[in-house]
């Protein structure tokens, strides 16, 4: 080993010896040395700064989260403000939808009376005509309704050329009657036109009545709509006439008023 090797190595072996019992020594190694390393004050104000710094973005850092909680806490009550005023339109709109159930269940209530008293009035009608049939019978040769109308039949398939058919349907759903029941209609066909008969020795209001409802229900049945309505009659009370009027459809007191146009 060289002497410059050896002496470095005494040097590092005795220099903690020499720095700690010799204070002379220990001053003059450290001015040698003083410029590798900040001073103790200025070692302790970096220090104390740099806290100092740590302690402001702490601060600055706290502010920013109780910032955002803030906002968070705003929105969230916004948030269930709207939930509230959601839930309460709902509520107004559910209590809104059942008045309009109830009252549409009062006024079906009311024409499910409407119609059992239509129906009741032409049981009542049937009735009458059954007990002056007889009479009718007499008037026309005939001796039922049947045979009267399958005369009337008779006379506008001869005088017009028309094919009269008389129609038997059920309905399931007691649309006419407000209860299921056979449903009996003539129809009238001419050249692809489609009209609706009521060949009867008598009508009155709620005979037109009952006429509309069945002639509308075969036209829902068969999706087809008619070209006339047309009720043919002997003897027809006045007020049935302005009902008729009022619904559209045609009267006639003998076979042969009716016009041959479509």
């Amino acid at each position: 080993m060289s002497t410059l090797e050896s002496l470095k190595e005494t040097v590092k072996r005795e220099l903690p010896v020499w720095l700690e019992s010799d204070p002379a020594f220990r001053e003059a190694i450290l001015a040698l040395t003083n410029h590798r390393y900040s001073p103790r004050a200025e070692t302790s104000d970096w220090f104390h700064q740099t806290l100092e710094e740590m302690r402001r973005e702490r601060e600055r850092q706290d502010a920013l989260w109780r910032k955002n909680d803030e906002r968070l806490e705003r929105e969230h009550l916004e948030a269930e403000r709207k939930w509230e005023a959601n839930q309460a339109e709902l509520a107004a709109l559910r209590e809104e939808q059942n008045r309009k159930w109830e009252e549409q269940n009062r006024k079906w209530d009311a024409n499910q009376a409407e119609l059992k008293a239509l129906h009741e009035e032409s049981l009542a009608l049937g009735k009458r005509l059954d007990r002056s049939i007889g009479s009718l019978g007499a008037r026309w040769g005939l001796r039922s309704e049947k045979a009267f109308r399958d005369a009337l039949a008779g006379i506008l398939e001869k005088t017009f050329g028309v094919e009269v058919l008389n129609v038997c349907e059920y309905d399931d759903d007691g649309e006419v009657f407000g209860r299921p029941d056979q449903i009996e209609l003539d129809v009238i066909i001419r050249n692809g036109l489609l009209i609706m008969c009521e060949l009867t020795s008598s009508i009155d209001k709620a005979g037109i009545y009952s006429f509309e409802r069945k002639a509308r229900f075969y036209e829902r049945r068969h999706d087809r709509q008619a070209n006339r309505l047309i009720v043919i009659s002997p003897m027809i009370d006045s007020r049935a006439i302005d009902v008729a009027k009022r619904l559209g459809i045609e009267t006639y007191g003998e076979p042969e008023e009716v016009s041959n146009e479509a």
